[in-house]
């Protein structure tokens, strides 16, 4: 459309555009209008201001750009695995414990499947029911709620399975899996849990696992749902039998819902251990001691076989027993019996026990005595019965008695019959006859290992305990008399030791002066703590009088083993109560397979139960 002016022609568009007279007259209108009209109308923005405003938006887009470098770039990798940490989850995978095996590759040990149910305390406790939910699980599991809600609580940082309730009858996990498949936190999970066989047999040896304790999941590195080894081989050899935790990768929804199994990490079983036990001697071994035990008064004994050539144990028992598998069922009735049990079923006799040693030391001694000179195969010595010790004026003083009179003995009769007199007189020294003395007696005693550690691969070992002069007059403000050194070389006294320090140091004697360190695995290079500490001519002697002890002396009734055998008995006194029975014996004589010792505490009075502990196993291992 097209207007006519004056002067020039204006082309239209629209009919609503604005005229351009119209423009002119509102200009005219508003220089004639009065000040508070023209005040309505917007002034321009000034320059300062408008710097001002543009120095803000810089400054503001300067901040974003610094904190989205900063979250981008330089804290990328944080939020990015934050943000997958929003959609994925690791559980772990629990690995397969290793299998204990006897030396034939019995298995003493098994890992039996179980279904467990399993929680995700840091899933769970978000859900607005979840008091709710646990008095439902606290219903079909019988487990009170107070006990789950304490767990959860506890634990609510943890965002892995943790198990609730253990070994599910498979119908009650069925059961469980329908009633709670909506609830992703929580799980029926299947698992393993070990299994001893022949239970007590075996308990001493093997120990047991127990349930991981708090401090250790973080000083150890281990999860809640572990088990660690408690006591015995179990416990030893743990960081070699617990295996590595695999790992699964798992996306999940926002609820915690798996959604699908992205990776998964396998886990790697622990390792197997072959023993040097040999498992069907073993048996016998606990078997003939139980058998004898229930017809005494005592209950408590403890004997230990070993291979005299390298150390290795044959078999080791400690009576009373307990049976592990009842720890793993954490069979809290059966566990508070064992430990209210006033003769200490847990406690490892072979290693853990400190005992006199009777007249079992007379070896060590003769072999001292004969090393260094104080005595001749040949020298004999009258045993009336007893010594007496004078005073100055000639009295009396003092008697040391013998359990019998013997009569004119040498060295290889007074092992066999166990001459007290002849050992005082050696050990002390008597008349004209020189004795060793304290001093040479610990020497020697120390060079067949006791006094310490064995460095047996089982936890709990206690050393002996050997006295001399310094020791006394420290400890009881005493001086040593001769005495002492009298009870010492009949080993009674003060001197103390376990069963496993006088089978090794009579393994020493049998293999001619190689004392080894005793050893529970197989495959382990036999360990030679020390050898060539007394002459081969001297431990000869020694091995007669041990033999002369089953041919003529205090244990004949081993005189019809298939083998010849070597032995010694012992009767160590006790304050107070019946005396212990000791026997350690080696076989065969001419090239010793096996050293057995065997000790019933406070069973002396009642008869040669140790020898025949002894010849009964003995019998089985050489049974043609």
């Amino acid at each position: 459309m097209w207007v006519n002016s004056e002067k020039f022609k204006v082309k239209r568009k629209f009919s609503e555009d604005i005229e351009t007279e119209e423009i002119l007259m509102d200009s005219k209108r508003l220089k004639e209008s009065p000040d508070s009209e023209r005040e309505r109308l917007e002034k321009p923005i000034g320059e300062n201001v408008l710097r001002i405003f543009l120095v803000f938006i810089a400054v503001v887009l300067v901040l974003l750009f610094a904190k989205s470098f900063y979250l981008q770039i330089l804290n990328g990798t944080y939020w990015r695995n934050l943000a997958e940490g929003n959609r994925m989850r690791s559980y772990p995978i629990e690995p397969l414990r290793g299998i204990i095996y006897d030396k034939n590759k019995i298995p003493l040990t098994t890992n039996i499947p179980k279904l467990d149910l399993a929680i995700i305390p840091a899933d769970l406790i978000k859900e607005t029911a979840y008091k709710e939910i646990v008095k439902k699980i606290s219903e079909a599991i019988g487990i009170s709620e107070d006990a789950i809600l304490s767990k959860i609580e506890e634990n609510k940082g943890i965002s892995y399975p943790i198990v609730i309730a253990e070994d599910l009858e498979k119908e009650k996990a069925i059961f469980l899996e329908a009633e709670f498949n909506a609830i992703p936190e929580i799980k029926i999970q299947k698992n393993s849990r070990r299994y001893y066989e022949d239970d007590a047999v075996f308990s001493h040896v093997l120990g047991y696992i127990g349930k991981v304790a708090p401090e250790e999941v973080k000083e150890k590195n281990y999860f809640l749902n572990d088990y660690i080894g408690r006591t015995g081989l179990e416990e030893y050899y743990e960081d070699l039998l617990r295996g590595t935790y695999g790992e699964e990768l798992t996306e999940i929804d926002n609820k915690g819902k798996t959604q699908k199994i992205l990776a998964v990490k396998e886990p790697i079983p622990g390792n197997d251990l072959v023993l040097s036990i040999d498992a069907e001697l073993q048996k016998v071994l606990y078997q003939s001691l139980k058998s004898k035990l229930s017809r005494m008064s005592t209950s408590k004994a403890a004997a230990v076989a070993i291979n005299p050539q390298n150390g290795k144990i044959l078999a080791l028992v400690s009576f009373p027993s307990f049976n592990n598998n009842n720890f793993i069922k954490g069979d809290s009735e059966y566990i508070e019996k064992i430990l209210q049990d006033k003769n200490y079923p847990l406690i490892n006799r072979v290693i853990s026990g400190r005992y006199p040693s009777g007249s079992t030391i007379k070896p060590m001694i003769a072999s001292a005595a004969l090393e260094e000179n104080i005595i001749s195969p040949d020298k004999t010595i009258s045993c009336p019965g007893l010594i007496n010790l004078y005073n100055s004026r000639g009295n009396v003083y003092w008697t040391f008695k013998d359990w019998n009179t013997h009569g004119i003995v040498n060295i290889i009769k007074a092992i066999a019959e166990s001459c007290d007199v002849y050992f005082y007189t050696i050990g002390g020294g008597y008349g004209n006859q020189e004795g060793l003395g304290i001093d040479r007696i610990k020497k020697y005693l120390e060079l067949f290992g006791w006094g310490e550690k064995t460095g047996i691969d089982l936890p709990g070992e206690i050393a002996g305990f050997l006295p001399d002069a310094e020791w006394k007059k420290e400890t009881k403000n005493q001086q040593w008399f001769i005495g002492d050194t009298y009870n010492t070389s009949i080993g009674q006294g003060d001197v103390l030791m376990n069963p496993l320090q006088l089978t090794s140091a009579i393994a020493a004697i049998a293999n001619n002066g190689r004392l080894y360190q005793p050893q529970l695995t197989e495959s382990a290079q036999p360990k030679l703590i020390r050898e060539n500490f007394i002459k081969e001519k001297n431990l000869e002697i020694v091995r007669q009088g041990m033999r002369e002890t089953v041919v003529s002396g205090t244990a004949t009734s081993l005189g019809d083993l298939p083998v010849k055998a070597a032995g010694k008995t012992g009767t160590a006194e006790t304050s107070g109560r019946s005396p212990h029975a000791w026997f350690t014996a080696f076989a065969p004589y001419e090239n010793p397979e096996i050293v057995i010792t065997v000790l019933i505490e406070n069973g002396a009075e009642e008869g040669g139960i140790s020898v025949a502990v002894a010849k009964e196993v003995l019998n089985w291992y050489f049974k043609p």
